[in-house]
């Protein structure tokens, strides 16, 4: 969703207030009437939304897709909110971590960093504050954040502290960089649906074809470093679950064989993905048609 157009200062504001005076409940309880008036009248935001929730549930009628975007809607704000809230309040959500002692363990080996790769799925900007005892730097490849309201208040640009930001306006999309961090021990965080004007293999995603990006891996593959999926997942008001049991270690068997082996780890990517829709189908906000445009 164009979080541009529709994040202002006023709204995050309000949102803040409302935190302030009623708490969390309060503040979800104020999405109800504001979601349903982009479900009504916000037709960009619903079509946004659409595409995904045609092909996760087949079956519905238009009255249950409608009723499906809505749920959609209501999670993001949720996650919003409590990204907000987390920030200052970071002891209020309790994080449930799988596979930490492996990726902990994988660090501690090495002399170099991974890569996490995540997607638009979750609530990554919480999941990052539960791997802060891995006690490495965190650089996000991230377009700078234009949404003055979005960027003060969610703190997504902050590069203070452990967490810094790779653009990829940089030269050759910031991989240089990238490759330069993770050799000195670092972890770079990738969006594994979003290619930030990288190059795309076609992969199978809930029964038909989509363009993921697959830079990661080849970054991977160059370094050789391994790749860690993150996942997140709300799954109680304060409680979350965050994934890093999947690892891949990209490799190449020959130089024939480059493409189509590099191709078979962004499919795995994007099985996982599947398997993550399947188990929390209201937490997928990739909101863009990948069955009919290239990821950008």
């Amino acid at each position: 969703m164009d979080v541009k157009k529709r994040g202002n200062r006023l709204g995050f504001w309000f949102f803040r207030t409302s935190l302030k005076l009623f708490g969390l409940s309060g503040a979800y309880g104020l999405l109800y009437p504001v979601c349903l008036y982009y479900l009504v009248f916000d037709r960009p935001a619903v079509s946004s939304c659409m595409a995904y929730i045609k092909m996760r549930f087949k079956t519905y009628n238009f009255f249950q897709r409608s009723f499906a975007v809505y749920k959609l809607l209501i999670n993001q704000g949720k996650g919003l909110i409590d990204r907000y809230y987390s920030f200052y309040k970071p002891d209020q959500f309790d994080m449930e971590l799988k596979g930490y002692g492996k990726v902990k363990n994988l660090l501690a080996d090495s002399h170099k960093g991974m890569i996490l790769l995540t997607a638009h799925v979750g609530n990554w900007q919480i999941s990052m504050r539960g791997l802060e005892g891995l006690k490495k730097t965190v650089y996000l490849l991230m377009s700078p954040e234009e949404n003055a309201a979005v960027k003060n208040t969610l703190n997504i640009d902050n590069e203070k502290g452990k967490v810094k930001i790779i653009s990829p306006d940089m030269f050759l999309g910031g991989v240089i960089e990238i490759m330069k961090v993770i050799n000195e021990g670092n972890i770079v965080s990738i969006m594994g649906d979003r290619s930030y004007g990288h190059n795309t293999v076609e992969v199978s995603f809930l029964g038909n074809n989509i363009s993921l990006p697959n830079s990661a891996f080849i970054i991977a593959a160059a370094v050789k470093c391994p790749v860690v999926v993150l996942l997140s997942a709300r799954v109680s008001r304060k409680k979350y679950i965050v994934d890093v049991t999947n690892i891949m270690e990209p490799r190449y068997t020959s130089r024939a064989k480059k493409q189509d082996e590099i191709k078979a780890y962004v499919q795995k990517f994007a099985r996982i993905l599947e398997d993550y829709a399947d188990r929390y189908p209201f937490q997928w906000f990739v909101f863009r048609d990948l069955w009919e445009s290239k990821v950008q």
